[in-house]
Formats: structure tokens, C-alpha cells, sequence
């Protein structure tokens, strides 16, 4: 028992197999993404045991440690991970204040959870729900290198050359951006339909880099993430992910893709 907080000292087991990044707490409470979560703590907003924690290096264990942000005491909560069939029309944002849909409108759950990464309104296919930070941090930040696939439509049938510029790379405002890979699904009359891969999510990047090639999308599909593919999910509809599922590597990316009928 510790004398000071009145709550039980974690054992030495304990600190080894229970104690869990402070970021990682916050943010399986439902209290945003990690990187919102390290925000909290690095602006003091959170305390343990009643005492201010700022560093992110910080190891609690959620069941013994009194765990408070902004004065209000936080619970655990299940961690819960979906996948959505995005519709056109809807927007990957937390909050909108127009009051338009939003992903995760289209959820059904009590908990707070939130998109991992973003779809542009225009677009659709899937998208990952879920109040897991870390889980969103692995999926999302370019170090890990996590493969997004998507079909695109787009006017035009770009040539070989232009094939293999994008996977050089082209220059956009911000700096140099390129797939990892492209190919011709289908030729059509007026246009093409595409396999693109990518490992990082740049605002708009797979319109921006076909425009500078010369080619309009007309329309944009992601079908995968990592090992997580849409599969046949009905347009607007979400399941969750199983247990498997959510522990996988995200590193390799199947061969089968769901069907999109044009």
C-alpha cells in the first residue's frame, strides 16, 4: 500500500506486464488519437496519483494509479476497432460545423472513437474506426511503412512513362511525392482504371500526383490497408474487426481485392 495515495504499489510483475504507456491510457479512454493524447500530458493537463505528469516516457498502471485530465478522472474503456465502407459525401472529420455526416455518424457505439487517417469527401472505401491511439499511430505514420491500396478511375489512359514518373516521384507544392506502385486494372472508352499503392497519406496525393501526369480521377476507392481488406462490405456499412485481425502485421499487403462494380 502506498502511505501517500492510499492506493495499492504495483507489484514488480505488475510493472513489467501491466504498466502501459500514460499516452497509450489516454487514449484507449477515448480521449483522441496518441499524438492528441502526448499533446495532454506535454501541456500538463493530466496528473497522476494528484501529482502533474509531463513526460511521455511515462509508465502508469490504469487498475492501481489514479489517472486525471484536465480535474476529471478518466476510466478505461474497451478498445474497440471497426472497418467502414466510406460513402461519397462523407467527411473524415471529428467534428463539422455545418452538421454534415461524418465516419463515424455511421458508427454504432456508445464509446468515442474516431477515424484512422482520412478519406477526402469525394472518396470512398475503407476507412478504420477506432478509440486504439497506438493502433492508429502504427496505421498511419510513414515510418511503418503500411501499404494503402486503392482503385481509381480517371479520364485519360496514362502511357508506361507516365506509369513509372509516378513511381519516381513528382513534385507537389510540399516536396516530392510518388507511389509505390501503379498499374492498369481496366481500359476503358474515355479513361483507365488503376491500382495504386501507397505508404504515406498526403492531403489529396493520388489526385494531385495524377493531375500533374495530366490525368482528372473521376473516382477513388481504397480497398486495403495493410492485411485489412474491404472486401465485400456494403457501401456505408461496418462490422468489426476480429482479434486476429487487429493484431496482425500491417506490413504485408493480399493479393485479392474486393469487387467495384462501375
Amino acid at each position: 500500500m502506498n502511505k501517500k495515495t492510499g492506493r495499492s504499489t504495483p507489484s514488480p510483475a505488475a510493472s513489467s506486464n501491466q504498466l502501459l504507456r500514460l499516452q497509450r491510457v489516454l487514449a484507449g479512454a477515448g480521449l483522441g488519437s496518441r499524438r492528441d493524447c502526448e499533446t495532454l500530458i506535454t501541456e500538463g493537463r493530466v496528473e497522476v496519483d494528484g501529482k502533474p505528469c509531463t513526460e511521455l516516457g511515462t509508465r502508469v498502471d490504469p487498475e492501481s494509479q489514479e489517472i486525471r485530465v484536465d480535474g476529471e478522472r478518466i476510466r478505461g474503456q474497451k478498445l474497440q476497432y471497426f472497418m467502414l465502407n466510406k460513402p461519397e459525401g462523407v467527411l473524415s472529420t471529428n467534428e463539422d460545423p455545418d452538421g454534415r455526416t461524418r465516419v463515424i455518424d455511421l458508427i454504432k457505439t456508445d464509446l468515442r472513437v474516431y477515424n484512422v487517417g482520412r478519406l477526402d469527401q469525394s472518396s470512398e472505401g475503407l476507412i478504420i474506426v477506432t478509440n486504439d491511439g497506438d493502433l492508429a499511430f502504427r496505421l498511419t505514420h510513414p515510418k511503418f511503412g503500411v501499404e494503402k491500396r486503392y482503385l481509381v478511375q480517371c479520364v485519360g489512359c496514362p502511357t508506361l512513362e507516365q506509369l513509372q514518373q509516378l513511381e519516381r516521384g513528382v513534385y507537389l507544392a510540399e516536396g516530392k511525392a510518388k507511389v509505390e506502385r501503379v498499374s492498369i486494372k481496366k481500359r476503358q472508352r474515355t479513361g483507365a482504371i488503376l491500382e495504386m499503392v501507397l505508404t504515406e497519406g498526403r492531403n489529396r496525393e493520388i489526385r494531385r500526383v495524377l493531375a500533374a501526369i495530366g490525368h482528372k480521377v473521376t473516382r477513388l476507392k481504397r480497398v486495403a490497408i495493410g492485411p485489412l481488406q474491404l472486401g465485400d462490405l456494403a457501401v456505408g456499412a461496418h462490422r468489426r474487426l476480429n482479434p486476429d485481425e487487429v493484431t496482425e502485421s500491417p506490413k504485408h499487403l493480399p493479393d485479392r481485392l474486393g469487387p467495384w462494380r462501375i
